[in-house]
């Protein structure tokens, strides 16, 4: 049960600071696993100075496009720019954009064993248009089946053997069809041989079932109130929002982002935490919840407290935002933001 007093963490004492500096200088001794939805984010960029006369829509001048690891491989990304080392398990297809994909994982460099290529469906890819800096339009191209079968299988034998090596697991769901319920009933029972190993999740909201026993889950405030059903407010809808997830879900603790509003902790039986903002300038907001994500399991799996490490993923976060694309943090901006 959450307590219904309220702390809002404001000044950091330098002892605090210190704390949290030794525990990002850390991460290079934490390895961590990520399970979840592999996206390939094309951005394509340009200028505009006209409208086109075809349609009431701007005509873009493209001057140059990238590909970049995108979905649960920006996770991975995050968490090689703050200089620890990680493992992906996913899907690709058997595809032009899939081999790119495995290249630029290996360029970080993280193993690529737990990814499968799969003949029947496409490498999920999400284009963006941006131009003067604003995004103009999104299109994506995808199949979001469950991963079952010969896929399922293979990626839950590379777990079995694996998992020991980890200190914590990062479900990066993105509804591509990786997080299935039968997935995490077989996460869960691994895990009941290996209880140090921290399970961090980060949520869509369809079937929430298969969220339960989580350590820590990290929706949005858009997908608390889905998941919870309660629509978020005030002080007081929020803390019963946060109280029904910790319940419905068997979570120890649920940290909600809230964008401008910063980030409210919750953990069983102590007071809500409210974690204001610390971003001084918002650029974009695409991959926040994955530099949050990251830095989360991070700061937990170098033994910082729930508060300890959700604050320091609320530094990471108020970076990220002031880049354009999707962009990761890195030790030496993270140590800076917080010194």
């Amino acid at each position: 049960m959450v307590q219904s007093a309220t702390h809002t963490m404001r000044s950091m004492p330098s002892e605090k600071k210190a704390r949290l500096c030794k525990a990002i200088k850390a991460f290079q001794n934490a390895n961590i696993l990520v399970i979840g939805d592999l996206i390939v984010d094309h951005f394509i960029w340009g200028n505009v100075s006209r409208i086109s006369p075809e349609a009431p829509v701007p005509v873009v001048n493209v001057t140059h496009d990238n590909l970049l690891l995108g979905g649960s491989a920006n996770v991975l990304h995050n968490i090689f720019g703050l200089s620890a080392k990680a493992t992906i398990c996913g899907v690709i297809g058997h595809d032009s954009m899939g081999d790119h994909l495995l290249q630029l994982i290996e360029a970080l460099p993280s193993p690529t064993e737990g990814i499968v290529q799969l003949t029947d469906r496409p490498t999920t890819i999400k284009t963006r248009i941006v131009a003067q800096g604003q995004q103009v339009v999104r299109f994506d191209r995808e199949s979001t089946g469950n991963v079952d079968g010969d896929g399922l299988e293979t990626i839950k034998r590379f777990i079995g053997h694996n998992l020991p090596s980890f200190q914590a697991i990062i479900i990066s769901d993105y509804a591509k069809g990786i997080i299935t319920p039968a997935l995490m009933e077989y996460l869960r029972t691994q895990l009941k041989q290996h209880p140090d190993i921290s399970l961090i999740i980060d949520p869509k909201p369809c079937q929430p079932e298969r969220f339960h026993g989580a350590t820590i889950i990290t929706p949005n405030q858009h997908e608390a109130e889905q998941l919870s059903g309660i629509k978020i407010t005030d002080d007081t809808t929020l803390l019963a929002a946060g109280a029904k997830l910790i319940h419905d879900l068997d979570s120890r603790a649920v940290l909600i982002t809230r964008g401008e509003a910063g980030m409210a902790l919750f953990e069983k039986d102590a007071p809500l935490i409210t974690i204001p903002t610390v971003a001084k300038e918002v650029f974009d907001v695409t991959g926040a919840g994955d530099t949050v994500i990251a830095a989360l399991a991070l700061g937990l799996s170098t033994g910082l407290t729930y508060a300890e490490a959700a604050t320091l993923a609320n530094y990471a976060a108020g970076i990220v935002v002031g880049k354009i694309g999707t962009a990761v943090v890195t030790q030496e901006e993270l140590l800076e933001a917080i010194a």
